[in-house]
């Protein structure tokens, strides 16, 4: 376990994005959607951090702001303390290659005119990490790593399965010895029986390489596996943070109770609860709770956005409903 006085390896603070949407007349003025409304997160060397929610709720926004591939957002994300450039094509090399992103469709994310040995070799190239004669060798490690064989790097992505393109996602990404690995809902494209074993893949490559991960997804019982901690997003807004296991034992937020509810049990003579109310999309910033319309126990004090306020040691909540 790392040091909680220790400054976290990332930092984020205050992040916000928005993105202009069509005006509804010539002389009116622009609105603007708040897909992630003044965020904090950090994550420690070694650890894993989840952030679920439903579609909309600014999980994949925030893991690409991170990654440095929007720009126009506000607040500040820092590595060991150094704030880095919003523009990933303006932050140092060293910086770029310490943080490297899985992303969740293995069909688009590999280009169809490189063999897989090109593709894993291309960060070796760009990160100066092995000289020519060199880089045959280092893919086909990679290649074993993330359990493919060494001939494979003559094939091209359309030879592969989906769950082969995700290891060989994989592949390229830990070709540039990231300290930060970024996982865009790297398995809700694949089966059920190939995501176990993407997911068996990444835990393991994290034990072996000390990897950190920011891990996205939809699915709590997916993040409830690999995680440590777990941030639940709604609306652009974090709602609830803790430990894994102290989340899923003592879930505060109605929201997040309201996703445990839903989720799938292995025993037939039990049923997934089905949500208390229909999803929102994600809107323009409320001045009042985010999940006020959505929760069954609104009170005056939810007339405005609560704070996340720690309830117990490492457990944030944002609800006035709890607050002591």
């Amino acid at each position: 376990m790392s040091d909680p006085a220790a400054e976290p390896l990332l930092r984020v603070s205050r992040l916000s994005v928005r993105y202009p949407l069509r005006r509804p007349g010539l002389f009116a003025p622009r609105p603007w959607l708040c897909a992630v409304d003044a965020i904090d997160l950090s994550i420690a060397a070694g650890e894993v951090l989840g952030v679920v929610g439903e579609s909309g709720s600014g999980k994949s926004t925030t893991a690409r702001a991170i990654a440095g591939l929007l720009t126009g957002h506000t607040g500040t994300v820092a590595l060991d303390g150094e704030p880095l450039h919003p523009d990933n094509t303006r932050r140092s090399r060293t910086q770029r290659r310490r943080i490297q992103m899985v992303f969740q469709d293995p069909y688009a994310s590999l280009d169809p005119r490189m063999s897989a040995g090109a593709i894993i070799a291309e960060p070796l190239r760009n990160y100066g990490l092995a000289n020519a004669a060199a880089q045959r060798e280092r893919v086909e490690q990679l290649l074993d790593r993330v359990g493919l064989a060494a001939e494979h790097r003559l094939r091209y992505p359309h030879e592969f399965s989906g769950g082969q393109r995700q290891r060989i996602g994989v592949a390229r990404a830990l070709a540039a010895e990231p300290d930060l690995l970024i996982c865009d809902e790297p398995v809700s494209a694949l089966d059920v029986s190939i995501q176990a074993q993407v997911l068996n893949l990444l835990a393991r490559l994290r034990r072996e390489f000390a990897l950190a991960m920011c891990f996205i997804a939809h699915d709590l019982a997916v993040v409830r596996y690999i995680a440590d901690r777990i941030a639940v997003m709604y609306r652009g807004r974090i709602v609830e943070l803790a430990p894994r296991d102290e989340l899923f034992a003592n879930p505060l937020h109605p929201y997040t109770r309201n996703l445990l509810r839903a989720i799938p049990r292995p025993d037939p003579r039990e049923r997934a609860q089905p949500p208390v109310s229909p999803p929102v999309g994600p809107g323009t910033a409320d001045a009042g709770c985010v999940y006020a319309s959505r929760c069954g126990h609104t009170g005056s004090d939810c007339a405005t956005q609560p704070a996340l306020v720690e309830q117990a040691p490492g457990h944030w909540v944002a609800c006035s409903q709890t607050e002591s």
